[in-house]
Parts: C-alpha cells; sequence; structure tokens
C-alpha cells in the first residue's frame, strides 16, 4: 500500500513525465525516477504488531537515554508513525522551529509532540523534521483512542521521532539497532526486564 498524499505526488510526477516525454525525454526519465523514489518513501506496509511497548518509527536508533530514545529515519525507511501504546490521546503540540540535517540532534527543529495517556504513564512521541523533511503530518488529536501500532502521522521526506517513556520502563535497544514501527519491541515494563 501507499500512503494516500504519497499516491497524489507519484500521480502528478507520472501525469508530469507523461505530459512531456515526446519534446523532453530526459526530463521524463528523471520523473519516472521521482515517481519510483515517491512511491518507495511513501510505502505503507502491514505490520504484525508485537506486545509490548514497540518502535513509533522505522529506522536506526541513534540516542539512548535513560527515558528518551530517539529513531533516525533513513531516505530507504518507511515514514509513518505508529503509536507505541493502547491510549487516549491528551495533547498534541506543534512547535515551530529551524530545519536542521535530519541526523542532528537540534533541539530547534520543528516539531509535533503527541502524548498518550495509559494505565503506566504518559507516553510522548515526538515528530521532528529536518533540513529535507519540511512537513509533518499528525492524525491524531486530544481525546482520541489510539492502539498501539495505529497510524499516529507521517513525516515527509525525513527525519526523526523521539519516544520518552514514564517511570518504571527500560528500553531493550541500543544505539545503531534497526527498528520498525509496531513491530520491534523497543520498551520493557521495568518488573520484566530491569536487573536482568
Amino acid at each position: 500500500m501507499i500512503e494516500r498524499s504519497g499516491l497524489r505526488l507519484a500521480t502528478i510526477e507520472l501525469a508530469l513525465a507523461l505530459l512531456v516525454f515526446a519534446a523532453f525525454p530526459g526530463i521524463s526519465y528523471l520523473l519516472l525516477v521521482a515517481v519510483t523514489f515517491t512511491l518507495l518513501f511513501f510505502r505503507d506496509p502491514p505490520r504484525r504488531i508485537q506486545d509490548g511497548v514497540v518502535s513509533p518509527a522505522d529506522g536506526r536508533v541513534d540516542y539512548v537515554g535513560e527515558r528518551r530514545i530517539e529513531i533516525f529515519m533513513g531516505p530507504f525507511d518507511c515514514h509513518i508513525n505508529r503509536s507505541p501504546v493502547d491510549g487516549v490521546v491528551t495533547k498534541t503540540r506543534y512547535i515551530r522551529g529551524t530545519f536542521p540535517p535530519a541526523y542532528n540532534r537540534s533541539g530547534k527543529a520543528e516539531r509535533n509532540e503527541i502524548y498518550i495517556s495509559t494505565p503506566d504513564g504518559e507516553f510522548k512521541v515526538v515528530q521532528v523534521a529536518g533540513f529535507f523533511a519540511r512537513r509533518i503530518v499528525c492524525y491524531v488529536g486530544k481525546g482520541d483512542f489510539v492502539r498501539k501500532g495505529q497510524k499516529i502521522g507521517i513525516i515527509k521526506f525525513g527525519s526523526r521521532v523521539i519516544l520518552e517513556v514514564p517511570d518504571g520502563y527500560r528500553f531493550v535497544k541500543s544505539v545503531g539497532e534497526k527498528v520498525k514501527a509496531g513491530e520491534t519491541i523497543a520498551v520493557k515494563a521495568c518488573s520484566a526486564y530491569c536487573g536482568k
């Protein structure tokens, strides 16, 4: 499957490629490459949602703190973000900012925060835009109930997702490991993991 806005963009690119083919075949070929890239970037593969707290994004872990993990989404990762838990969205907050490179962990980047309340505490998912990813889309709002693995947004053409967890949880992924949204268990309750 392809995310809807990506399908629209690919359709426009394909139409342009066909329109200019006779006069400018070279440009048509470039547009066909763009169509391929767009379809790859906006793909929406099915996921088998796992038990436990799951990763909110596809990508590579590039920071792990006591209560925070950051996932860098490269150009070949799926950029649809998913809820790590079942819960109620208590707040979303968009913060205007700059557009540093996606690999830069700057706190000044454009971002969207999603707060999810659960019986075990509040989880926060932060969508962060990078230099090429200047379009954050959030699919949920205050009061929405979200299921673990449910699509909650997309960052178009980039960048990184941050997951913050309440006390009593520990991350089970290390810097450099690859994760998949909805499928990879990223966090475990301390009672099930700590000290083992």
